[in-house]
């Protein structure tokens, strides 16, 4: 039976080089038979001030309808992104804050600090591109991009975190480097499909 991979491109503009790696993945995957769904958040309509937390109850808009549904019908995503002033872009981050809500990634318990985890089942991969290079990311910061999408999003709500890397320098890349990452997206495709 085929994968059902969701991929989701959190870079707000077009034409990106998440783009371009999420061509690479999708081509991979499909090259061992898996459904694709594919969003990208640039093209997503919705409004970014109607969160108002948890506790007031709101009709979601069509597109973040669909982006939970893809996530549900999914076994295996991959989110890719840019990494901005240390976290993903703030248009994609509100797709995360009005979408990934309790009673569809988690549930807290009644008089409880506790919560269930109900997207368990399936796995997220994560490419994270930067100007910051990786290696100073880690040192300097602690890899914060990487940790978030870990632990706070994935584990959190129930995804077995798959791979999750970052990638740069990209102002700084020459063609033989992004070349090199395109082709470790579409191996990372391959593998989640396999």
């Amino acid at each position: 039976m085929a994968k059902r991979i969701f991929i989701w491109v959190g870079h707000p503009r077009g034409n990106s080089l998440s783009h371009g790696l999420a061509d690479a993945y999708q081509r991979g995957a499909k090259s061992r038979g898996a459904e694709i769904r594919r969003m990208h958040v640039g093209e997503m309509k919705f409004d970014l001030d109607e969160f108002g937390g948890y506790k007031v109850k709101r009709d979601l808009e069509p597109d973040l309808k669909a982006w939970q549904e893809a996530i549900s019908w999914s076994q295996r995503m991959v989110w890719i992104y840019p990494y901005w002033w240390g976290a993903m872009p703030a248009k994609t981050k509100a797709v995360v804050d009005r979408a990934l809500l309790p009673g569809f990634g988690f549930q807290y318990r009644k008089d409880s600090v506790m919560w269930d985890k109900l997207l368990g089942g399936r796995v997220g991969d994560g490419i994270i591109t930067s100007d910051t290079p990786p290696w100073y990311d880690t040192l300097l910061y602690r890899k914060p991009g990487r940790r978030v999408l870990t632990n706070q999003i994935y584990k959190f709500t129930g995804i077995k975190p798959g791979k999750i890397v970052q990638i740069g320098t990209v102002k700084t890349a020459k063609e033989q480097k992004i070349k090199a990452w395109l082709e470790m997206a579409h191996q990372m495709g391959v593998d989640a499909a396999s």
